[in-house]
């Protein structure tokens, strides 16, 4: 992850408390709601300008900041998605 996603986190997280954002932070746990992600996901296409495929809108995306971060890589170099089946 890069300071620049980091940063962008931060203020969708009330229960960070000064922790520094990790691939492991559990998004949810940090205080990221329903609500919030939708507002996370338009700041990211705004600020990043990468737009999450449909198939990337669920729980596992938004588990973990990494989780989050890797769908946005994904999305930004143009790479196809993994299904679970």
């Amino acid at each position: 992850m890069n300071q620049t996603f980091q940063d962008l986190l931060v203020p969708y997280l009330p229960y960070l408390n000064g922790r520094q954002v990790t691939e492991e932070s559990r998004l949810h746990d940090l205080g990221l709601n329903s609500m919030k992600a939708i507002d996370l996901l338009f700041t990211i296409e705004d600020e990043l300008g990468v737009s999450l495929p449909d198939e990337d809108l669920n729980d596992s995306t938004f588990a973990t900041a990494g989780s989050l971060w890797h769908a946005v890589q994904r999305a930004s170099v143009g790479e196809p998605t993994k299904v679970n089946v």
